[in-house]
């Protein structure tokens, strides 16, 4: 098991976040940016009428159980770039919770406000951004390093970038954002001309698990190995 290194732990206990630069690289990124392109144009006609009906937001979609889709994201969700930084930070105590294939479009607003997916008081849950196009500030994540700890409640700002000491955090095809979801975050208006590929691994401690076992039951097949097979609460 590789443990993180003493500016990584520093970073991840004071800030809530760490940047890992060419998480991915090569064929994997490759493939996982060509299913991505083709999955989201196979999904956005039922989309684009979902919106129309006002039945979901027009600032981003994702791709319906991307695992059923292709079998090439399975790969992440115990990839070597963070599951030892996972399971240092979960304690050992780790689980798959699901994987979000998102599509964030040329958009003069953004489709979230700053926020913490979970409070202060919540057990840690951790995700986990895979960039699989290159992004500029436009699109980018945003974070708020340090909010993962604070007690009291960020103010509400108008524009994203008035938010004091958030940090715009994009990078090249590959880079991945790992970040502790108690913290205050933000995707950023992408006015790049380009749409934002990524997708959005969620983790949180198998203890709290209290789902059904047969969630990940469909792609056991490619759960190969004891340490994916109990990440997917598959055993």
């Amino acid at each position: 098991m590789i443990q993180p290194t003493d500016e990584q732990r520093r970073q991840w206990t004071d800030e809530g976040y760490l940047v890992l630069e060419r998480a991915v690289t090569g064929e994997l990124l490759r493939r996982l940016h060509e299913a991505h392109v083709h999955w989201s144009e196979q999904c956005k006609e039922e989309w684009l009428e979902r919106v129309e009906a006002a039945e979901t937001a027009a600032t981003y979609y994702d791709v319906p159980n991307p695992f059923d889709k292709d079998e090439i994201f399975v790969e992440l969700v115990d990839h070597p770039s963070w599951y030892d930084l996972l399971m240092d930070f979960m304690d050992g105590d780790l689980m798959f919770n699901g994987p979000q294939l998102r599509t964030v479009p040329n958009w003069p607003v953004s489709y979230t406000r700053w926020h913490p997916d979970i409070g202060q008081d919540s057990p840690i849950h951790i995700k986990v951004q895979v960039y699989f196009n290159d992004v500029g500030p436009e699109g980018a994540f945003g974070f708020v390093p340090g909010s993962h700890k604070m007690k009291h409640q960020l103010p509400y700002v108008h524009r994203l970038r008035s938010m004091p000491g958030h940090k715009v955090i994009g990078g090249k095809a590959g880079t991945t954002v790992m970040f502790n979801t108690r913290g205050t975050h933000a995707a950023m208006e992408n006015k790049s001309g380009s749409p934002r590929r990524s997708v959005i691994l969620c983790y949180k401690k198998r203890s709290e698990w209290q789902g059904s076992p047969d969630k990940f039951a469909r792609i056991a097949h490619l759960c190969k190995t004891p340490e994916r097979r109990r990440l997917l609460c598959l055993e």
